[in-house]
């Protein structure tokens, strides 16, 4: 006997009449689409149209007697917070169109672009009688993108000058004698290399490919934010948190150099992965003009602390406020011009803007505690770790894709953008709030103290605004 009866009765009919079945439903379904199908002449036949701006189509089709007396066409769009008909809900009631009598129609309609996106227009024609739909046409494409505008050049440019200022600034303050002990031993430019171009990389790439399996865009918005190197406002935020500012400093021009090199290996080979066509350009001049906006104010600044000795006391003196001031401007400023991206966000893209900095900022503070690093050089390698040059991501997205994926895909690295600073800046009050919650304790507190800051060189605690040996604050 059969160990599987009386089952296997069940596996000898689904084995017999499953195929037949398949069968029998493709060729209904193909039958179906011929009957519905409805060759329409469009012109043009993909149509490209900024956000809030309309567009004419124009189309020819033939039709037969029976379907001019009883049919209305009606035009339907595949999403209408993309694309739809101006006005809408654009009918055509066939009695009263001008036909030929060789029974040929011509014919337009308006098509209005409300969001970035894709969108197909198709023509249906419909029984007037009881509302079936007899036949669809073939699609209409149609993109919308987003026209740049004057803000858009005026904050690229707004933030390159306030960044180069706060640079000079950095390189007032920066010690260099600091600086040349961290190169001779670089134990903590290494830990913040490994952690900003193996970890950061295969994060990115595990969470685009967990949160958007379905969307190759989408992914290499990951990829492209995870590879970039660290961004200019990790600097910033390890000067007001107290960190190594040389450390942070020299690991920010190590990574910015390294990405000629890492980025191109991240980018083929991985990128490959999620993305196997097309030819993806690496911004080398991108990253060229970086190093150099880097280098060159750093310079200057370090022209002015050796020469002009009273001008290093000012400018070091409005470091820390002006680094605040410029955080606030970049991302108020950011938020007014790029609107149109939080009309994106989904929890998904809330998540990947939470998790890649945050698992930065925990990797590398966690790698630097396991090499056993002083506290302000494990605080420097975490916020370099976290923080990505989101400004390289975009650009290589817009250079890589389209209209409009680029600037559907870009929602992901202002995402991580946006989100960055939320940890930083609850570590900044708590840091301010700390000696006052202190105090309440019964422990000492002079107003002198709210903004000594230890020395990274010597270990000692400095007055801040002063210059000598350790670390200027």
């Amino acid at each position: 006997m059969c160990p599987l009866w009386p089952f296997h009765l069940f596996f000898i009919y689904g084995s017999l009449l499953v195929p037949l079945w398949m069968l029998s439903s493709s060729v209904v379904s193909s039958a179906s689409d011929r009957m519905s199908s409805w060759l329409v002449s469009f012109d043009p036949v993909e149509v490209l149209l900024p956000m809030d701006s309309t567009s004419a189509v124009n189309f020819s089709t033939s039709l037969r007697p029976e379907e001019i007396d009883v049919g209305v066409v009606r035009v339907t769009t595949s999403d209408g917070s993309v694309a739809n008909t101006y006005p809408a809900d654009k009918t055509y009631m066939l009695k009263t169109e001008s036909i030929s009598d060789f029974k040929n129609w011509s014919s337009a309609f308006n098509v209005t672009g409300n969001f970035l996106g894709y969108a197909e227009m198709r023509l249906q024609l419909i029984n007037n009688s009881d509302n079936t739909i007899l036949k669809h046409s073939n699609p209409v494409n149609v993109k919308v993108v987003r026209n740049q505008g004057v803000i858009d050049q005026l904050f690229t440019y707004s933030v390159a000058v306030l960044v180069s200022v706060i640079y000079i600034n950095f390189g007032c303050a920066l010690d260099w004698s600091v600086f040349k002990i961290t190169m001779r031993r670089p134990v903590g430019p290494i830990i913040g290399f490994l952690c900003q171009f193996l970890l950061m990389p295969l994060i990115s790439f595990g969470l685009g490919k967990c949160l958007f399996s379905g969307s190759v865009p989408m992914q290499l918005g990951m990829l492209f934010t995870g590879v970039s190197p660290a961004g200019g406002a990790s600097n910033i935020w390890t000067y007001i948190l107290g960190g190594n500012l040389s450390l942070s400093i020299t690991m920010t021009t190590i990574s910015t150099f390294a990405a000629f090199a890492m980025m191109p290996l991240w980018i083929f080979t991985l990128g490959q992965v999620i993305f196997q066509e097309g030819k993806l350009g690496v911004p080398y001049s991108r990253i060229a003009m970086f190093a150099i906006a880097l280098v060159i104010p750093l310079g200057i600044g370090f022209l002015i602390q050796k020469y002009l000795p009273r001008v290093t006391k000012i400018m070091v003196q409005i470091l820390k406020p002006f680094s605040i001031l410029l955080i606030l401007f970049i991302v108020i400023f950011a938020i007014i011009t790029n609107l149109y991206l939080f009309e994106l966000f989904t929890w998904k893209i809330f998540v990947a803007g939470l998790g890649l900095p945050w698992l930065g900022y925990f990797c590398g503070w966690l790698l630097a505690h396991l090499f056993k690093q002083p506290p302000n050089d494990t605080l420097a390698i975490s916020i370099e770790t976290g923080i990505q040059n989101t400004g390289i991501a975009i650009f290589l997205l817009r250079f890589s894709l389209g209209q409009p994926e680029a600037d559907l895909t870009t929602v992901v690295p202002v995402a991580v953008a946006v989100m960055t600073p939320i940890p930083l800046l609850f570590m900044y009050i708590y840091q301010k709030c700390a000696p006052r919650w202190n105090k309440k304790k019964g422990e000492p507190l002079s107003p002198q103290n709210d903004d000594k800051m230890t020395s990274a060189a010597s270990g000692s605690v400095t007055n801040p605004y002063t210059i000598g040996t350790g670390s200027i604050k």
